[in-house]
């Protein structure tokens, strides 16, 4: 139950009809323990000395007492569902706002498919706790402790007697809720991973197809499931043997009253309406017990659900705001990266992704990186918008650290298009609006001319208005990162980073796109990253990495005479053109 306490703050708002559904819950269980005296009293005092005034009488009253509760049970359903789903609401925003909140680092550890489940099927069995608590838990333990007192009451000496099967149901519910949990806590890592691979198959099922690799994910499928499955059936093959041996021990112990209780009535120390009293309390007391043994399994699932959500909450962005960090309400868009040094490990920078990193970008210029695959470029443009931190050295912007500055003031000021373009279910003016809902539609389309988007869109059937699918399935590569660069030019950003975010347009609506920037964002700061050269000759300056390091910097002139690695890169896309390159610029 630690796990679950913790997440007790989401409870705030409901106290009160967590209050009154409890308060109803005590009125019931009170009422529903008159009923075996009621019963005493019938056989005592009405049928065996042939009284049928008051058997009618006591039939009556509980009758009343049954309608009675049968209100109350009603009353207690509605308020402990109110204060359950309004809980499971609460956690699920507090959760999903909890993931925006956490840094790219902190969501690499994080896998999709774990997430998912942790905000939906987690959060249900932590609400099934909260519901079983205000209700069944409540109803148990207070029927439970009510039977044992009344059942005392009634006849001590053979209340003492069963006090050993009491017990022993006690100590097998606890054994049962240490193996139950750890049953549970495996059947939700399992389903996290039946869920990570259904997400994977999902989103790459276009290239599953391709590689007709069909019959290997569902291979990869059938084993998740079945992992699933079996820890599913070893859980509830542990509840399967909980209940039978409950059932036998309350046989037992009804036979044992039967057994004492008809001695003492041979005896003529107790009376038959009394055994009768005392065997209601037993079944109402082993009741509850039953009760608690399904409950226990319950709250060993929701106890493991809460640990994983408690995971999640507990988690610090790797990212976050000094308490003296300024906001910027307006910036020149001067960018120097000051020795910087940054590896995904956080401070270790022994095996750096990038190492030594020297760079200036003046307001308004245009720097474009050149680098094989892997050699850092897009590790490189994730810092600039604080996706990661720099292990070490800095990053200024006006000569402000951009630690120093507050995150969503510096993200104000960047316009991004990613390399992996991400479109969202709705209409197209909505995804080119996403980063400013505010604009209007005028200032949709002069963006969407900017990236070449517009023509394509009138030719839509309904132009800026056409739903894209999820994921932009419905438009091709090119469609998808011209909206994407309409996305971030929307910003008015004083610092625009195009991360590779043209190579599926061909080249001439590349250069289109490229004449079109110059144009419209002649004062923003732009930082580009590209595959093609052709893409790069024009840029004010332009950095080759490689492994991490800047092993050359400055124009396509000086880069076509000085840098080796730039001349390769040249020459392998533009062919036998380095010669009459060299010629133009006259070097």
């Amino acid at each position: 139950m630690r796990e679950l306490i913790k997440l007790k703050r989401f409870l705030k708002p409901y106290t009160i009809s967590a209050i009154l559904s409890m308060a109803l819950m005590v009125v019931m269980v009170g009422l529903q323990l008159m009923l075996p005296r009621m019963i005493q009293r019938i056989v005592d005092l009405g049928i065996t000395p042939g009284n049928m005034t008051i058997v009618w009488q006591t039939t009556l009253v509980m009758l009343g007492i049954s309608l009675l509760n049968m209100a109350f049970a009603v009353g207690n359903t509605t308020l402990a569902v109110r204060v359950a789903e309004g809980y499971a609401r609460d956690l699920r925003k507090d959760l999903f706002n909890k993931i925006q909140s956490l840094s790219f680092g902190n969501l690499d550890r994080l896998h999709t498919g774990q997430l998912i489940v942790r905000t939906t099927s987690d959060v249900t069995s932590v609400q099934h706790a909260v519901r079983m608590m205000l209700s069944l838990s409540v109803r148990a333990l207070m029927l439970l402790a009510g039977s044992l007192i009344l059942m005392f009451s009634t006849n001590s000496q053979l209340a003492v007697k069963l006090l050993p099967f009491m017990l022993l149901i006690l100590v097998l519910i606890v054994i049962f809720a240490g193996k139950l949990q750890k049953l549970f806590t495996a059947v939700q890592q399992k389903l996290d991973k039946l869920n990570n691979v259904l997400q994977e198959n999902l989103s790459g099922v276009r290239v599953v197809k391709a590689f007709v690799r069909a019959a290997f994910e569902n291979e990869r499928f059938s084993e998740a499931n079945e992992e699933f499955t079996q820890q599913n059936i070893a859980a509830m093959r542990l509840m399967a043997v909980l209940m039978p041996l409950m059932k036998i021990l309350l046989n037992l112990g009804t036979v044992s009253i039967i057994w004492f209780g008809g001695m003492e009535v041979i005896q003529g120390s107790m009376t038959i309406g009394q055994i009768m009293a005392f065997t209601n309390y037993l079944m109402t007391a082993m009741f509850p017990m039953l009760m608690l043994a399904m409950i226990i399994g319950m709250l060993a699932a929701s106890e493991a659900s809460a640990k994983r959500i408690n995971e999640v909450m507990s988690n610090k962005p790797d990212i976050q705001d000094r308490p003296e960090a300024i906001s910027i309400e307006e910036t020149n868009g001067r960018l120097v990266f000051e020795d910087v040094c940054f590896s995904y490990n956080g401070k270790d920078c022994a095996k750096p992704v990038l190492n030594h990193i020297n760079l200036v970008a003046e307001p308004g210029q245009t720097v474009a990186i050149l680098g094989s695959t892997g050699s850092g470029k897009t590790s490189l443009v994730n810092l600039i918008p604080r996706f990661y931190e720099v292990s070490s050295g800095r990053i200024t912007l006006d000569g402000v650290d951009l630690r120093d500055m507050k995150r969503d003031s510096l993200l104000a000021q960047i316009g991004i298009a990613l390399q992996e373009t991400v479109l969202f279910s709705g209409s197209v003016r909505d995804n080119i609006r996403y980063g400013r809902m505010s604009a209007n539609d005028e200032e949709v389309i002069v963006a969407a001319k900017a990236s070449q988007a517009h023509e394509f869109i009138m030719s839509l059937p309904e132009g800026y208005d056409s739903r894209i699918e999820q994921r932009g399935a419905n438009l091709s590569g090119g469609q998808k990162q011209r909206i994407a660069i309409a996305r971030a030019l929307l910003l008015k950003p004083r610092i625009l980073i195009l991360d590779d975010s043209t190579s599926a347009v061909d080249v001439d609506t590349e250069a289109q796109i490229q004449d079109a920037l110059e144009k419209a964002m002649k004062d923003t700061t732009s930082i580009i990253i590209a595959q093609r050269i052709s893409t790069v000759l024009t840029a004010d300056k332009i950095i080759v990495l490689d492994n991490g390091r800047i092993t050359a910097e400055g124009t396509h002139a000086e880069l076509i005479k000085n840098s080796p690695i730039y001349q390769e890169i040249y020459e392998s896309q533009l062919g036998n053109g380095l010669k009459k390159a060299t010629e133009v610029t006259g070097n």
